[in-house]
């Protein structure tokens, strides 16, 4: 079959048919989740309606500024929400290093991927770059967000072992050294379990979109391999920058641990 179905306000609708479904069950089974799903509901389709129309808008007035203000504001948010989804409190040297690992790991995963991967003219066509980055600076803050859960708490509740091998002559680096790796592992965790069911448990979003769209599975196949592998990349890198440095605000230039009660 050629060409895109294109669905009309009634079939959009008959969707919503599912979040009536989800509501029924959880309002049966007693849990009271009916007014967090409503609101995830609205917001979702509020906030994609505009994001089609402002998509619309850049696709066909492509503008480095336009661009490069999208990627700032996603960056934003997305920095935004680790702090805010962290269940720990924050000092404020690893909120730096948050926003430092987020900003250089996705915007240099990024730009290889883009000028190198896919080779793109412009560099600052929305269309590639705009989805792509959404894709990177997601999953990589998904990745973040669970590394900094991990490590804070490794670091809070295990802290009597931290300062017992610094007691026995370990450096920081040494005595933090579990605590870390722990947390990379957690971080990229997901992303590395998503990769063993793609393809034979479960076709990507994107994949599905581009065959729905009338794209060649072929094509649509290649894309994700580069997509997938480049996201992989993006995780792997914010996420060892912000270990390798976020260690670091736990301890002063004495080597002394500095976490407090």
């Amino acid at each position: 079959m050629n060409g895109v179905i294109d669905l009309q306000l009634w079939q959009m609708a008959a969707a919503y048919l599912f979040i009536v479904i989800l509501l029924f069950i959880v309002r049966a089974r007693g849990i009271s989740r009916e007014r967090e799903i409503l609101v995830s509901t609205i917001r979702m389709t509020i906030q994609l309606i505009l994001t089609g129309y402002i998509l619309v808008f850049l696709f066909e007035n492509i503008n480095p500024l336009y661009t490069i203000s999208v990627i700032a504001i996603m960056e934003a948010f997305a920095i935004y929400n680790i702090f805010t989804r962290t269940k720990v409190k924050l000092s404020r040297p690893l909120k730096n290093i948050i926003a430092f690992s987020m900003l250089f790991g996705t915007l240099s995963s990024l730009m290889f991927f883009l000028l190198v991967v896919i080779n793109i003219s412009p560099w600052y066509d929305p269309r590639y770059y705009i989805p792509i980055a959404g894709m990177l600076i997601g999953n990589s803050m998904t990745g973040i967000s669970l590394g900094v859960n991990r490590l804070v708490d490794g670091m809070i509740s295990q802290r009597h072992l931290v300062e017992s091998a610094l007691m026995l002559g370990a450096t920081p680096k040494m005595a933090a050294k579990d605590y870390v790796n722990n947390a990379f592992d957690a971080a990229i965790l997901p992303t590395v379990n998503s990769m063993v069911g793609m393809g034979i448990v479960f076709l990507p979003g994107m994949m599905t979109g581009q065959i729905l769209s009338g794209i060649s599975p072929i094509t649509a196949i290649e894309y994700q391999i580069a997509i997938m592998l480049g996201i992989v990349g993006s995780v792997a890198l914010t996420v060892i920058l912000f270990v390798q440095l976020g260690y670091k605000t736990f301890f002063n230039e004495h080597s002394q641990l500095i976490i407090s009660d």
